[in-house]
C-alpha cells in the first residue's frame, strides 16, 4: 500500500462529505497516520459545492494543501466538472456516484450507485458513509476498524447503527 494519499472528496452541500473528510482524519491518527484536512462550501452550504481535501502520510507533512490527489470521491455532477483535469489523469483513483452521474470510461474510473444503495439501506444520507466503505475497501488508506470505532464516537444510538450498516455495505460492495 502506499504510504501517502492526497484525497478529495467533492459533491453538494448536504450530502456529508465535510464530516466524511473529518472521519477519515481522526481514523488515520487512531491508525497513527499524520492527516492535514481542509474543507470548503459555496456561500450555500447545503445545494452549493462542497468539499473536503486530505492528506494522510506515514511521514511528517511540510506542504499541507492537496497539489495532486491520488484518490478522489465525486458525489454531484458539477463537482465533476470541476475537478476533471484531475480525475482525467489515470493513476487518481475517481470513485463516484452513478446514481447522480453520467457514467464514465476508464480505468480509474470506479462508479457505484451510492445515493440509491442510502435509499435501499432506509436513508439516503449514508450514500456518503456507503461511499467510504467502498473508497477505504478498495485503497487501504485507513482500516474498517478505525472508521467503526470513529462512528461510534461519533454517533450514538440509532444514528450510529444506521452509519454502520451503511458503512459495512460499501466494505462489502469492495470486496
Amino acid at each position: 500500500m502506499k504510504n501517502r494519499h492526497e484525497i478529495v472528496l467533492a459533491g453538494s452541500g448536504g450530502q456529508g462529505l465535510i464530516v466524511c473528510g473529518m472521519m477519515l482524519a481522526e481514523a488515520a491518527i487512531l491508525e497513527g497516520k499524520n492527516v492535514v484536512q481542509s474543507q470548503s462550501y459555496g456561500i450555500a452550504s447545503r445545494g452549493g459545492l462542497s468539499k473536503a481535501e486530505l492528506i494522510v502520510d506515514q511521514e511528517e507533512i511540510m506542504f499541507q494543501q492537496v497539489q495532486k490527489p491520488n484518490i478522489m470521491l465525486i458525489l454531484t455532477e458539477e463537482a465533476m466538472k470541476a475537478h476533471a483535469p484531475n480525475a482525467a489523469d489515470t493513476d487518481v483513483l475517481v470513485f463516484y456516484d452513478t446514481t447522480l452521474l453520467e457514467a464514465r470510461e476508464g480505468p480509474n474510473y470506479i462508479g457505484f450507485p451510492f445515493t440509491l444503495m442510502g435509499r435501499e439501506l432506509g436513508h439516503p444520507g449514508t450514500a456518503n458513509m456507503v461511499a467510504l466503505g467502498v473508497m477505504c475497501q478498495m485503497t487501504g488508506v485507513v482500516t474498517q476498524e478505525s472508521l467503526e470505532a470513529v462512528i461510534r464516537q461519533r454517533f450514538h444510538g440509532p444514528a450510529a447503527e444506521m452509519n454502520l450498516k451503511a458503512l459495512y455495505h460499501g466494505v462489502k460492495l469492495a470486496q
